[in-house]
């Protein structure tokens, strides 16, 4: 599965390369531009635009209310996999209202 974060681009850091530094939700990194830059969108117009990036690549160009949706989506992915973590975490022991010792009939049966 292939999945794009949305981030902001900040500034162009190498017009030879089309690189750029992208804000992804506070984290800024150096992504490539050369999937989004032709003659309709040249990169002197990328600063301020929404892309999703995915392995260090903005893949596409995206508007701002298309990133917040992406980006609400993810934060509440992120707090399901903290409840599926902290479920699987708590399946590894038994619940408090099962006994820790076997139940008689069980015993010596193999």
């Amino acid at each position: 599965m292939c999945l794009g974060i949305p981030g902001q681009i900040v500034k162009i850091t190498d017009v030879q390369r089309q690189m750029a530094l992208v804000d992804v939700s506070g984290v800024q990194r150096e992504v490539s531009l050369e999937c989004v830059v032709d003659d309709y969108h040249p990169l002197a117009r990328c600063v301020g635009n929404w892309v999703l990036v995915h392995v260090g690549f903005a893949m596409s160009l995206i508007n701002e209310g298309e990133a917040e949706a992406t980006l609400k989506v993810l934060r509440e992915l992120g707090e399901v996999q903290a409840e599926l973590l902290a479920m699987r975490e708590s399946a590894s022991s038994p619940p408090s209202n099962v006994p820790a010792t076997p139940l008689p009939e069980l015993v010596g049966q193999t």
